[in-house]
């Protein structure tokens, strides 16, 4: 699904999810140092994060979409190999 295709609702959702990303990744401070953001904003976000997430959840079971994708970690056993089929020689 597009980004033009969702309902402007859907889009605002969008930005700012993608918007609160980019603040953390801005402001993410090295290892050791002190982080510029208070502990109430770092709060702030993360429930910011949680209210687009519970609305998007509901904007898809609105539209009958059924959200399979779930967060995994890149060293993650993966539990699906892909096969490469060849065709036969004659």
């Amino acid at each position: 699904m597009d980004f033009e295709s969702l309902s402007k609702e859907q889009q605002v959702m969008v930005a700012m999810r993608k918007t609160l990303a980019n603040i953390i990744k801005d402001t993410t401070p090295e290892p050791g140092m002190i982080h510029p953001l208070s502990k109430d904003t770092v709060d702030d976000i993360r429930a910011c994060f949680a209210l687009i997430s519970a609305r998007e959840r509901e904007l898809m079971e609105e539209l009958g979409i059924e959200n399979k994708a779930r967060p995994y970690f890149t060293d993650e056993v993966k539990t699906a190999e892909v096969v490469q089929f060849h065709k036969p020689s004659k």
